[in-house]
């Protein structure tokens, strides 16, 4: 029940009140909000204060860790979010003010079980640096030297985060529930899925294991390679992870390419290489490659580098499809590059996208006006990030629903196509994606190559061959079953409206409550005596806004 987090949720209300959310909430388009509005709108907090043109990304910021990074991840997800509120949310900084290093000292000291390293300061490294080399909302690095003379940085959580953020997250879930059994818009964007998604993307980011692992991986599947290089992970706990310091150049500083003679062209088709290799031949790829996260490779001066490698950090976050995920997307993106229209839409239908009432023609159209000046201008002339928001855009409006990881995949590709516009601005994306994707797609149904799939698969083939009677026999005892679910789930729909029922009449109840109350106070204020109405009057509106209260969190 939300009423166990009613401390909580008064300081949201707050918040919420001062920054006047009820503002920016599109009440217009999503009539079910109009009582959130209205409540922000009644607490005294909102009585002065004025519309804050950036009140969003302010309350994220104050609300705390995990409502700010809420809305990084909302920022990214334009199908679902209007775009007057997107603008709020890019602006959200990670740069956040570093705790103390004693404190940070201390969670590399704590015992293996508890998330630390297990050994002191001085045991572990030779060197150890107190002013912190960055520092976000999540963790802090620090700078150190190990005693056999290798340069590292050291990650380390933030104390008590981990606590503060489930505890939220707790909350969440509860507000999703009941946005999702009121609200029809928190129903279509599936607002308990985005919540747990929400979730895995900041368990990756709070267990420093789970990121050790990730950077392993995506270290070994470039291991040797001339594309890229990740930095060797050394030690981990799941509060603190030890790993190789590397030394390069921001991928955002075109001019220090310039000036060590960097080819600008081939950096840029290797950064799209490394895209394509990640989602195809890997389908593992780096799902926040922003510029922080990127770094081409520096050596000392003087020495010749000919042939320079992309240094990736950060892997927290990444993003895995399944077979027929990659396929689908190879064909929408060669779908995109063929103008054809009619079999991008008919793609998006077939994996389910689009709900059986949706206008595909319309569809199609609007897809059409978008997406082809891709293809008719060259790519140094077009908005690429631009063009896509407003493709998820149209999937807003079609209530097209795009799963979490390709979603993830899409901001990505921005991310590639905006590292690739900085360093070489006519770049021809399609020139060069198109190939790849072509000759992956016919890998993918070479006779030769499913051959050997089947060899490789042989044995459980064949232990799969032992199991058909006991699944012929387990499907003949399903249909049998099936009449009896038939008829519990009758019951359950049965029941089911019965609740939509009951609370119906409890909307009724609360709003004739808080008409009757409202009502009444203004008979007394106009009526009673001055010694009457200055206290009863108060104690109605009060009452009115229990009435409200009380449905909201029931």
């Amino acid at each position: 029940m939300l009423l166990q987090y009613r401390k909580r949720l008064f300081e949201l209300w707050r918040i919420a009140a001062f920054y006047r959310l009820d503002t920016h909430l599109p009440v217009a388009q999503t009539p079910q909000l109009q009582p959130i509005a209205r409540l922000i709108a009644m607490h005294p907090v909102a009585w002065f204060a004025k519309p804050n043109p950036n009140g969003v990304k302010l309350a994220l910021e104050d609300m705390g860790t995990l409502f700010l990074k809420l809305g990084q991840l909302l920022s990214t997800r334009r199908d679902l979010v209007t775009p007057e509120v997107i603008e709020q949310l890019v602006q959200l900084q990670d740069k956040v003010k570093p705790f103390d290093v004693a404190l940070a000292k201390t969670q590399i000291e704590r015992p293996i079980a508890d998330g630390g390293l297990g050994q002191s300061v001085a045991t572990l490294f030779a060197r150890f640096d107190d002013k912190p080399l960055a520092a976000g909302s999540i963790a802090q690095v620090h700078t150190a030297r190990l005693h056999d003379g290798r340069e590292v940085v050291v990650k380390v959580v933030r104390p008590q985060i981990r606590e503060q953020i489930m505890a939220d997250f707790e909350l969440l879930r509860e507000l999703a529930g009941w946005a999702t059994a009121r609200i029809e818009a928190a129903r279509a964007v599936h607002a308990r899925e985005l919540v747990e998604d929400y979730r895995q993307v900041m368990l990756s980011e709070l267990d420093l294991t789970l990121e050790a692992a990730n950077t392993t991986q995506m270290r070994n599947n470039f291991l040797g390679s001339s594309l890229m290089y990740v930095p060797e992970v050394y030690a981990v706990g799941k509060n603190v992870m030890v790993m190789e310091r590397i030394e390069g150049v921001p991928v955002s500083r075109t001019q220090v390419f310039d000036a060590l003679g960097y080819d600008r062209a081939a950096l840029a088709e290797k950064g799209l290489t490394i895209f394509f290799t990640q989602v195809l031949r890997d389908n593992f790829f780096h799902a926040d490659m922003h510029p922080g996260n990127v770094f081409v490779e520096a050596l000392p001066a003087g020495t010749p580098n000919p042939n320079p490698r992309y240094i990736a950090l950060d892997c927290s976050i990444v993003g895995e499809l399944s077979r027929q995920d990659q396929l689908l997307v190879a064909r929408l993106l060669l779908a995109v590059m063929n103008g054809n229209f009619t079999m991008l839409v008919d793609i998006i239908a077939r994996a389910g996208w689009i709900p059986p009432t949706t206008d595909r023609h319309a569809l199609m159209r609007d897809m059409r006006r978008t997406v082809s000046p891709m293809i008719a201008k060259p790519i140094n002339e077009i908005d690429f990030a631009g063009v896509l928001m407003q493709v998820l855009d149209i999937a807003r409006r079609y209530h097209l629903d795009i799963p979490p990881q390709l979603m993830l995949l899409l901001k990505t590709l921005v991310h590639v196509e905006g590292l690739g516009r900085d360093l070489y601005p006519e770049l021809d994306i399609w020139s060069l994606a198109k190939p790849i994707l072509t000759e992956w797609v016919k890998q993918q149904f070479d006779p030769m190559q499913k051959l050997n799939e089947v060899r490789q698969n042989l044995p459980e083939l064949l232990l799969a061959v032992n199991d058909l009677p006991e699944l012929l026999d387990n499907s003949l005892q399903g249909l049998s079953r099936l009449g009896g679910q038939q008829d519990r789930q009758l019951r359950e729909i049965q029941l089911l409206r019965a609740d939509m029922l009951k609370s119906r009449q409890q909307d009724w109840l609360a709003i004739l409550g808080f008409a009757g109350l409202l009502v009444f106070a203004t008979m007394v204020a106009n009526h009673a005596t001055w010694q009457i109405s200055s206290w009863l009057v108060p104690l109605l509106y009060i009452a009115a806004a229990v009435c409200v209260l009380w449905r909201l969190l029931s």
